[in-house]
């Protein structure tokens, strides 16, 4: 009785039979790994208590201030706790920090200098990237100011070109920046361990050279963190993995604390540093949701995993596939068509609990060289945590699924867009 009353509610929701027919198949399949995702999740539950009570979090650490923020007793407290639950020296972790892009922004242009050369030995940076190094013409780049990059492609099988690392690196070499994630590209995203063998041949190569990864969309989907297997820098948003749904905006660096200061000066200012910017109020928020953050990511692996095996029982390709390990929270699936990007993303929007009535379009949108769609009704704006879908309008047409509060939610936003795609008559079920 109580499956067929939760059919009913799915089908009272514009989900048919013959859907909800395929998502049932294919849970049943995945129950194994569903439990090895709550072990994780689990472990890094514990993971961050026990930071949280090695810094003796209290009520008092939730009050506001306001103005310079000078003494904020809450945020230099959260930043403790960063830096233990990711095993830093230090931690930056501010709402100052807008987004990924600037926390990625300051990190670089904190710790580079005229002349230095920046090297991305895994291909070309996430798209809002290619503005802030230069690759493509922008004001304000680092190329601007004298950094110069370099950049050194996967091989075709996705594995490091060794050789051609080895090559890039000279004696302007200052920082090697590695992208955990896959971005808007079908490479395989790395795993922690993968990400500390670059690291170890890098710094065999150069000992001094700064390593740095961002960590977006990573955070508590593994046991271990970058910073584990040799990252100086970890950088990342809160309003993905580990800001847990509450963060309503913010980012974090951490690392070691030579970089982290140098990090915080260009945040702030020189002579200031890490001492000023008011936390306005944010840190319960904050905390909280990098308390919940672990069983967050673990539902959106859920919905991610659910995603790939759907997709792929219906003839995509998906990356990663649907038995792969996982180490970030985003599914690529290549629907082959504008059309079918559209749509995908059109079924994410309608099974949203805020906005689930408007459709999404493609845009021009900042940052990007074709317009992108997004899916996203959510509670805070441009959270990747919580259920959302994009992509850019061009070949190959891949849409890039992330997110989910929660498990339930993901999976009816992954049946949401199976229907829509098939009402666009692009899939036959």
């Amino acid at each position: 009785m109580e499956a067929n009353e939760i059919n009913a509610m799915y089908e009272s929701m514009g989900i048919s039979r013959k859907v909800l027919a395929l998502a049932e198949e294919v849970e049943a399949s995945l129950k194994e790994r569903f439990l090895a995702i709550d072990e994780t999740a689990e472990y890094n539950q514990l993971k961050v208590i026990k930071a949280m009570q090695k810094n003796r979090v209290s009520d008092i650490h939730f009050a506001a201030t306001t103005g310079y923020g000078y003494n904020d007793l809450g945020r230099d407290t959260l930043e403790s706790v960063y830096a233990d639950a990711f095993h830093g020296e230090s931690a930056l972790v501010r709402p100052q920090l807008m987004s990924g892009t600037h926390a990625l922004h300051v990190a670089l242009s904190g710790n580079l200098r005229p002349g230095d050369e920046l090297l991305s030995p895994v291909g070309k940076p996430y798209d809002t990237l290619e503005e802030v190094i230069g690759i493509r013409e922008s004001a304000g780049s680092l190329k601007e100011y004298g950094v110069v990059y370099r950049q050194v492609d996967l091989l075709p099988d996705g594995s490091f070109d060794y050789d051609g690392i080895r090559a890039a690196i000279n004696e302007k070499t200052k920082l090697v920046t590695i992208q955990r994630s896959k971005g808007y590209a079908t490479r395989p995203t790395l795993s922690v361990e993968r990400i500390g063998e670059l690291i170890a041949f890098v710094k065999s190569v150069k000992p001094d050279v700064i390593c740095m990864v961002d960590n977006c969309y990573g955070e508590f989907v593994e046991r271990i963190e970058p910073t584990d297997v040799g990252a100086d820098m970890i950088v990342g948003s809160l309003i993905k993995n580990p800001g847990g749904g509450l963060a309503p905006i913010g980012g974090y660096i951490v690392g070691k604390q030579e970089c982290i200061d140098q990090a915080s000066y260009r945040l702030s200012a020189p002579g200031l540093g890490k001492e000023v910017g008011a936390s306005l109020g944010l840190n319960q928020q904050l905390f909280q949701g990098f308390f919940l953050s672990p069983t967050v990511v673990a539902g959106a692996l859920k919905g991610a995993i659910f995603a790939a095996n759907i997709y792929e029982k219906l003839g995509f390709s998906v990356v990663p596939n649907g038995t792969e390990p996982r180490y970030d929270i985003i599914q690529a699936v290549t629907l082959k068509t504008a059309e079918g990007v559209i749509a995908f993303c059109q079924g994410i929007q309608a099974a949203a609990p805020v906005d689930s009535y408007v459709s999404p379009e493609p845009w021009d949108m900042p940052g990007y060289d074709a317009p992108v769609i997004m899916a996203a009704g959510a509670f805070v704006q441009g959270s990747s945590i919580e259920l959302s879908a994009d992509g850019p309008i061009k070949p190959p047409y891949a849409v890039y699924f992330q997110g989910g509060l929660t498990w339930y939610h993901a999976k009816l936003g992954i049946m949401m867009s199976v229907e829509k795609m098939a009402q666009a008559g692009l899939i036959e079920l």
